[in-house]
């Protein structure tokens, strides 16, 4: 009797950096002293398209928790949505979620 053994495809381990790549970038806007709450809702419905709703409610958590998530994507969008936001005068970071 002969047994026929059928290929089974093995999945490559993941290297540490493709694991990085895939981790989203996320935008953070910090509370500051100098712009006013209403500011803050108006330039995040401007540069993200929020409505009021939204955009008010995370300009709450700026005032309240000291910061907010904003916005969320690959690196190249991050950097992107942190200068257009210190262009606006916000204080804002990016870091790997």
């Amino acid at each position: 009797m002969s047994t026929t053994l059928t290929p089974v495809e093995v999945e490559q381990p993941r290297e540490v950096e493709d694991v990085e790549r895939d981790r989203p970038w996320i935008v953070i806007v910090w509370n500051d002293p100098v712009n006013l709450m209403t500011y803050v809702t108006l330039i995040l419905q401007k540069l993200f398209g929020y409505n009021r709703v939204k955009a008010e409610k995370l300009m709450l958590q700026v005032h309240h928790e000291g910061k907010a998530v904003v916005s969320s994507g690959t690196r190249e969008k991050a950097e992107h949505d942190v200068a257009r936001l210190h262009a606006a005068g916000l204080w804002a970071t990016m870091q790997q979620d």
